[in-house]
């Protein structure tokens, strides 16, 4: 079976950066609803457009097209006060912004602590690949024909 619209797709895969560094393992293979449901980045999803199990693709990525510009905006310093004691450097939590208006869905951000201080935590909102141009390679595992289920809910099961 070839991939194309309502398939979906198991990918093994590893995401480096231009220098050829590792990123990210690809420890757990990656399943995902192919034909613009945004399960994946476009570019991916374009290379992987019929190709079969065993095809592998090479893709090159610069941050507007996978985890985005890094925003400096993003980046704050909060009371050292304001956290457990057991907190570390790495740390990743997810705050989640209330709106009053519940026709509005509550924002939710993950921040990674990036430093600690005798007074301050410094926590940046920036996904931890922003900003960086990545080169993700991946391997077809698996491809079938997607569920009425997932097809409705726009995602892979």
């Amino acid at each position: 079976m070839t991939i194309s619209k309502n398939s979906v797709v198991t990918l093994e895969y590893t995401i480096t950066d231009t220098a050829k560094n590792l990123l990210d393992s690809g420890a757990d293979s990656l399943i995902y609803l192919h034909g613009g449901y945004n399960d994946i980045f476009d570019k991916i999803e374009k290379e992987l457009e019929g190709k079969t199990v065993g095809d592998s693709i090479t893709v090159q990525l610069t941050p507007k097209e996978s985890f985005g510009e890094y925003d400096d905006s993003l980046v704050s310093i909060e009371e050292r006060g304001e956290f457990d004691d057991n907190i570390y450097v790495g740390e990743q939590f997810v705050e989640v912004i209330e709106d009053e208006d519940e026709a509005v869905e509550d924002q939710k951000i993950s921040y990674t602590i990036k430093e600690i201080t005798k007074d301050n935590v410094t926590l940046d909102g920036n996904h931890p690949l922003a900003g960086i141009d990545v080169i993700f390679t991946a391997t077809v595992l698996a491809v079938r024909k997607a569920t009425a289920k997932e097809i409705k809910e726009e995602h892979a099961r």
